[in-house]
């Protein structure tokens, strides 16, 4: 009889689970992480925009940055220059600055991250060959504490 009871049980729990994760998915509620755009800085030239991405799968990640450099004005698409996970500018604020300086070379600079990778040395835009370097050490005292997205929208 325990065993009986036992079986229905988790029948029963596995149901309401499988109902509650399907009305999650359904909804929005559960998916994929965000992906915002957080910081757009100019080159020298005026002709190539530096664009940088903060990604948030939720609670138990941390952040994820993407950096891709695009034609002035446009909107990002393809595999992005960098990727960082965990960056942070100072002991309180996550995230990277993107610093140009050239118009053809393109600095990220962030104190740590437990991921970096350049996916490219060098990427063409119109007629211009952007070098990219990544910088490590880099603090950034100015950074408020949190996340990049959190405080370009005024810590709302």
């Amino acid at each position: 009889m325990k065993w009986i009871l036992w079986i229905v049980g988790t029948i029963v729990s596995l149901a309401v689970g499988a109902v509650l994760l399907l009305v999650l998915l359904t909804y929005g509620l559960v998916g994929e992480p965000s992906r915002d755009e957080v910081a757009r800085v100019v080159s020298p030239s005026g002709k190539v925009d530096a664009v940088l991405f903060e990604t948030n799968g939720g609670a138990t990640t941390s952040f994820g940055y993407q950096v891709y450099v695009v034609e002035c004005g446009a909107k990002p698409s393809g595999s992005p220059a960098v990727l960082l996970y965990d960056a942070v500018r100072n002991e309180h604020a996550y995230g990277a600055n993107l610093v140009w300086l050239s118009p053809g070379s393109l600095v990220v600079e962030y104190l740590s991250a437990k991921f970096a990778k350049l996916n490219t040395q060098k990427q063409s835009v119109g007629t211009q060959t952007i070098h990219f370097v990544l910088r490590d050490g880099v603090t950034d005292n100015a950074a408020p504490s949190g996340g990049m997205l959190y405080n370009s929208r005024g810590r709302q």
